[in-house]
């Protein structure tokens, strides 16, 4: 019975959206605990119905908004609610900025718990919708389906979709008509490989079955005009798979990198996976200040291509390096920080764990006329050893770079080790950034803070922090 009474969905009524929380929730307080509640906006006073309930806090959806919130906007996409992909669409930028802001320093106070310089103004993006550079959509045989399509007794022909997941269900995807995150051809790319794919029959990814043939589309596209498009197979059909890229070959002739892969894998991840150039070149370039940087469908390069020349311009101006400094470019990528930074030192060496960024980062070097750059390929925990550093030279200042998982304890202890007299941290997650940095605190002191946009109408939030040696 009390099983039973656990799952049974409690109703609040008239409660009050406070703030926001991670993932892009918002949080409320009843008798003092904790509700993540989705969808709603700080200012919202709404009835919410308890779906989750944990020791320490609640999960809850909006029932009905009896006040709306003044930070409240009206979303562009008709998805919005169903995508999990811009959640903070129906909040004005002005208050996302906001709340991104007071997230980082909330982080960093809560895990870092290390005494704070006054920090910076976020800095806003110039756009703040089509500033994506890479997007990937899903194939399914099983789209999701809307509560009047599952309510009416008609039957439901049409079930593929072409499209990102549904939020917490690997096997839905949603279909998408029009998306506001990556500037045309993206949509039209989109809406064409759907349509052919439909009319010709060929068929999409059955996730939990493993079969069908289309699986993944990715668009990447740069501010030189280059674009790139990578389509993802299961199955090993080849005249279907002729079928459709000559589509795309022929339908969008602005394609300057038409790739596939054959992935037969449980996962769709692609580093491990053979990519076949079916027309143009198999890499396009971004440029950024003159230099330019050659990407190919395995690489990193940051999703906003015009925030991220701010972002680099402001990782430069708080590395502060003088032309006698060694530098380190720790998860380096396609050597982009590297590069920018490269006039301004002795010396750069960057480190990264994908071969094909490497590659690319030492292209890049000698096509930007760079000589003071080397690149190494490397898990960082196992490259980034003494030995390493005596080959290299002892770096005067660290910039790193890493993943959302932030970085390994060893790369964090081999920092302490070598003291550096700077470290600038950029991270896109401000709390393995602040678990990170707490590591450091008997050492280093956090003279910066800088948060950045780059992701507006999401919680994401890019931040740079300074650490100088104590």
């Amino acid at each position: 019975m009390g099983k039973q009474n656990r799952r049974k969905p409690i109703f609040l009524e008239n409660i009050e959206i406070i703030d926001t929380a991670n993932k892009g929730k918002s949080v409320a307080k009843h008798e003092g605990r904790a509700i993540f509640v989705h969808g709603g906006v700080p200012g919202d006073v709404c009835d919410i119905k308890v779906f989750k309930r944990r020791k320490k806090f609640w999960e809850a959806r909006i029932e009905k908004i009896h006040k709306y919130s003044n930070r409240r906007t009206k979303p562009k996409c008709e998805h919005f609610g169903t995508c999990g992909g811009c959640k903070w669409q129906n909040m004005q930028y002005s208050s996302q900025l906001e709340f991104k802001q007071n997230e980082v320093i909330n982080n960093l106070k809560r895990i870092g718990g290390i005494e704070l310089p006054i920090n910076e103004k976020i800095l806003a993006s110039k756009n703040q919708y089509f500033y994506r550079n890479k997007m990937e959509f899903s194939f399914s045989n099983k789209r999701w389906l809307t509560l009047e399509e599952i309510n009416s007794e008609e039957e439901i022909l049409e079930k593929n979709a072409l499209g990102f997941n549904v939020p917490g269900m690997f096997d839905k995807i949603i279909n998408l008509n029009n998306c506001y995150l990556q500037k045309n051809p993206s949509n039209s790319i989109r809406l064409s490989v759907k349509e052919f794919a439909d009319k010709n029959g060929i068929s999409y990814f059955d996730i939990r079955n493993h079969e069908g043939l289309l699986r993944n589309l990715m668009i990447r596209t740069t501010s030189s005009k280059d674009l790139m498009v990578l389509v993802q197979f299961y199955e090993n059909d080849k005249k279907n798979i002729q079928l459709l890229m000559e589509h795309l070959k022929t339908t969008f002739p602005e394609i300057t990198s038409l790739l596939y892969i054959i992935n037969q894998k449980a996962n769709n991840t692609i580093y491990d996976q053979e990519i076949i150039c079916y027309n143009g070149k198999d890499h396009i370039f971004e440029e950024i200040e003159g230099l330019y940087f050659k990407i190919g469908a395995k690489s990193f390069f940051q999703t906003n291509s015009e925030q991220a020349k701010i972002l680099y311009k402001k990782t430069k101006e708080l590395a502060d390096i003088n032309s006698e400094d060694i530098v380190y470019d720790l998860y380096t990528g396609t050597g982009t920080i590297a590069q920018y930074i490269a006039t301004e030192a002795k010396k750069v060496v960057g480190i990264d764990s994908v071969e094909e960024g490497i590659k690319a980062a030492y292209e890049n070097a000698e096509r930007n006329n760079i000589t003071n750059c080397t690149f190494y390929n490397g898990d960082m925990k196992v490259i980034f050893t003494d030995k390493f550093i005596s080959e290299n030279g002892n770096p005067d200042i660290i910039i790193t770079d890493p993943p959302r998982d932030g970085m390994h304890k060893k790369v964090v202890e081999q920092i302490l080790k070598i003291e550096p007299k700077r470290v600038v941290y950029v991270s896109c997650n401000s709390a393995t950034q602040a678990r990170d940095i707490s590591l450091m605190d008997k050492k280093y002191k956090v003279t910066h803070i800088q948060p950045v946009d780059m992701f507006p109408q999401t919680h994401h939030v890019e931040n740079i922090i300074v650490l100088e040696l104590k």
